[in-house]
């Protein structure tokens, strides 16, 4: 199954809906959104610095993940960057690749 990075940020009010559920009960949420379209959560953890979130999240395919994403964000009180991880293996296939790109002014 595919995986992705979750980075996420929460607003003001983002940050007093924590305060009232609790880090375990935002757990709990993401968790039942990943069910909810077929992946799970590998790893989440809250941060200081840019992110207040991180997590690694498995999903079947982009459109799941697309839709926890545009989901989280439309709630307005939290700001959210998902991005697909390749594996080892799917990069090596990727560079065994023809490709015909020229670099610019090459």
């Amino acid at each position: 199954m595919p995986k992705y990075l979750l980075q996420a940020s929460y607003t003001a009010d983002g940050l007093k809906g924590l305060a009232k559920d609790k880090a375990s009960g935002r757990k709990a949420a993401v968790n039942a959104a990943m069910k909810a379209v077929k992946g799970k959560v590998e790893s989440f953890y809250f941060a200081f610095g840019a992110d207040d979130v991180v997590l690694i999240v498995d999903a079947p395919d982009n459109i799941a993940a697309a839709a926890i994403s545009l989901g989280a964000g439309a709630t307005g009180l939290v700001n959210i960057r998902t991005t697909p991880l390749l594996t080892v293996d799917e990069v090596d296939q990727a560079l065994a690749l023809p490709t015909k790109y020229r670099g610019p002014g090459a």
